[in-house]
């Protein structure tokens, strides 16, 4: 049992507890419920959840939600369609989104998918400098696909 001001009360019933903490005007929180004895607490319960909420929307506002942008590229690209992509996908990379870069399989390419793997080689090395990739291009039915993460600023 832990009293009102944080000091220790020791073992004790639990009409006791009750019956010191109503004297209080306070209320008898259980707070660790697996130990051995459990652990209870006198306390305005209102308050305590009220911290509790404030420490859970803090914790939330620091989360960062990464979102992952999708560009799609093809064997056949042009140079400047491709040059087009590889900025967009910087942008992308510098606001601190994941970019997936898709290459689609259309028709007869699919018995050249080594041209596919250079156009992806060359999208990973035009965006290396603010993005990287911890895996390979990985064949997924018709699309050759690899997510590029931002790099770290140091």
């Amino acid at each position: 049992m832990i009293g009102v001001d944080g000091e220790q009360l020791g073992i004790m019933q639990l009409d006791d507890a009750k019956e010191y903490a109503y004297g209080k005007g306070v209320d008898l929180v259980l707070i660790a419920p697996t130990a051995t004895p459990p652990v209870c607490r006198a306390m305005d319960y209102g308050k305590f959840r009220f911290e509790k909420e404030k420490k859970e929307k803090e914790a939330k506002k620091k989360q960062q939600i990464i979102k992952v942008k999708e560009i799609q590229l093809s064997c056949r690209i042009d140079v400047h369609d491709f040059e087009t992509r590889v900025n967009q996908a910087r942008k992308f990379l510098a606001g601190g989104d994941k970019v997936k870069a898709v290459l689609r399989f259309k028709g007869r390419e699919m018995t050249h998918t080594e041209i596919g793997r250079e156009v992806i080689e060359k999208f990973m090395n035009a965006c290396a400098e603010v993005g990287t990739s911890d895996k390979k291009p990985v064949l997924d039915g018709r699309y050759l696909s690899v997510i590029l993460a931002p790099v770290k600023n140091k």
